[in-house]
């Protein structure tokens, strides 16, 4: 997807600024960052969009009075670059994933 790439970048931005200590790999084959060997939030480009993965439908809920205009699923959300999912969201999918993962 055009822009895909760029995204990346912006993400891996907000997701170190949320948790410095995050690892960039892959998880259920797609781009992600760890935290303590466990899936902290993916990226996975389709045909018309992004999808933003939290590994964690609790998360999602969280968040989703705050994705209007978005397509969310159980798990994930849907974005565009030219409509990416908002940098706070995902810093607090970020903050919500890790206090599940670390408890």
């Amino acid at each position: 997807m055009e822009g895909f790439e760029e995204y990346v970048d912006h993400v891996r931005d907000v997701v170190l600024a949320a948790e410095p200590t995050a690892e960039e790999g892959t998880s259920y084959g797609m781009l992600a960052w760890r935290l303590a060997g466990k899936p902290l939030l993916g990226l996975n480009p389709a045909k018309a969009h992004i999808g933003v993965y939290p590994f964690s439908p609790e998360a999602v809920d969280a968040v989703r009075d705050r994705l209007d205009g978005f397509t969310v699923t159980k798990g994930g959300v849907q974005c565009t670059p030219e409509h990416p999912v908002p940098d706070e969201v995902i810093a607090e999918l970020v903050r919500l994933r890790r206090t599940e993962i670390l408890g």
